[in-house]
């Protein structure tokens, strides 16, 4: 028997591959030389690390499936509707409709606390923090169940929502750092879509749930809303199991990188300075928020006015609808991320939301339910679209040691227009129906022409990129 040692290449680092020979002898004249065995140590570890990486997705997308079971219950929709409904009689009417749309933006206006999670969390261990972060939120849904019906109770639930959101905004800022981490770009849109899928799905049902109950009872929420936070200890429990690749090492990245990372956030802005070309794309993306963000709070309250639907009625327009449609768009959009640039991306999902806020105008001028239903099938499509590249678009422009300096500075952005244009939309929509002007369908038409400018932008964008092979 005779050994023969032949190097196969390598992956990672260098690999050999044993081959054992037995010769036989067939006549006098006639041998030949049979192999007895291979041993490939690369596919060994390959398949070792694919399993492992699977292991990850999975534990992952459990973990996600467990936080939103206490998140739904703080949608901007389900809540806003649930306050409306609540304290309608126990604090003035003007006081309430701007609660509401404090409760519908508080989503999007948490975001400016981004830039603080990420100087927070710079060099510090991104599961444990955001494990952390889990656990506050547990406590700020547990005290939603405990406000009373006065307007000091209010005041409280308001804290804890917005709590809730700004504690989520960190939770969002950091993840996009951990998705970059362990999985390929060519993979992280499907394992976002996966995630957004998942987080659709319960969410649909969790908003489904409270519907039903506060139709029931009204006061079921006290008991719904400890069950939901439940969830999300075990939510957090599981994530704390993530393991991050190569975490040590991006850890030090970022420590020796400390001149990006401030608690000023004047100076989370130079970055817009430093990256040109992400800079237009975020000025883009700052106007086509503007037409989405401003429309949800002027939504509640019309279809409390003027369609008088009971509460899942209500949720299904403005939560429920939208959020069962991510799963089915999701598979789509993703292909098409993971083949194109995020402006290109863009230039087609953007106009979704153009259709369905006219839609949804038109609807409401005419006073025809199934517009709305129709508009809020749209608008959910383009969800599925948005969940992707919102989370991922700013990684076709950073590197992964500055990837949560980038979604912190994104994040904030989002937080700036989330601030201002719910007060828009309401404020808007306040003027014109003080003035008994058609105020409900001018308000989505608004919508739309800032959804429009921002998606023409998009596609302008795109075809200089391409022009310039950035």
């Amino acid at each position: 028997m005779r050994f023969t040692t032949i190097p196969e290449g390598s992956i990672g680092s260098s690999t050999y591959v044993l081959h054992v020979h037995r010769t036989v002898t067939l006549s006098n004249e006639v041998t030949c030389t049979i192999p007895s065995f291979r041993t490939n140590t690369s596919k060994y570890i390959e398949r070792k690390l694919r399993m492992t990486k699977q292991s990850q997705q999975k534990r992952e997308l459990l973990a996600w499936a467990f936080l939103p079971m206490m998140m739904g219950a703080v949608d901007g929709g389900v809540v806003g509707i649930l306050t409306k409904r609540l304290f309608d009689g126990h604090v003035s009417e003007i006081t309430l409709d701007w609660v509401v749309a404090t409760l519908a933006a508080a989503q999007g206006f948490a975001n400016i606390s981004s830039f603080l999670w990420s100087a927070m969390s710079h060099g510090r261990h991104k599961i444990r923090f955001i494990t952390a972060l889990k656990i506050a939120i547990v406590l700020m849904i547990v005290g939603v169940a405990l406000v009373p019906q006065t307007g000091v109770g209010l005041l409280i639930l308001v804290l804890c929502v917005v709590g809730t959101r700004v504690c989520y905004t960190g939770i969002v800022t950091l993840r996009t750092t951990v998705w970059q981490a362990n999985y390929p770009r060519e993979n992280r849109a499907l394992v976002a879509g996966k995630i957004a899928t998942v987080q659709a799905l319960v969410l649909a049902s969790v908003a489904f749930g409270v519907g039903q109950a506060m139709d029931t009872n009204e006061n079921s929420f006290r008991w719904a809303y400890p069950i939901a936070a439940s969830f999300g200890i075990l939510g957090a429990w599981i994530y704390s199991k993530i393991r991050v690749e190569n975490h040590n090492a991006l850890l030090k990245k970022e420590r020796a990188e400390s001149q990006h990372v401030s608690f000023l956030p004047w100076k989370t802005f130079k970055l817009l300075l430093e990256d040109l070309q992400f800079a237009k794309y975020m000025g883009c993306q700052f106007v086509f928020g503007i037409g989405n963000l401003m429309l949800m709070a002027p939504l509640i309250v019309i279809l409390n006015y003027q369609f008088q639907l009971d509460y899942l009625g209500e949720i299904c327009i403005v939560t429920i609808i939208p959020i069962l449609m991510i799963p089915l768009s999701t598979p789509f959009w993703a292909k098409l991320l993971n083949k194109t640039h995020v402006l290109t991306f863009r230039s087609i999902h953007s106009w979704f939301f153009v259709v369905s806020s006219l839609c949804i105008g038109f609807s409401i001028a005419m006073h025809f339910v199934e517009g709305l239903w129709i508009g809020a099938v749209i608008r959910g499509i383009g969800f599925g679209g948005g969940v992707l590249a919102w989370n991922l678009g700013h990684q076709d422009y950073a590197p992964i040691e500055q990837s949560g300096r980038y979604m912190g500075l994104h994040v904030t952005l989002t937080g700036i227009r989330g601030l201002l244009a719910p007060a828009f939309g309401m404020g808007l929509y306040t003027f014109l129906h003080g003035r008994g002007l058609q105020a409900g369908p001018t308000v989505f038409y608004v919508g739309a022409f800032f959804s429009a400018i921002g998606g023409l932008g998009f596609i302008w964008l795109a075809k200089t990129r391409v022009k310039q092979n950035l």
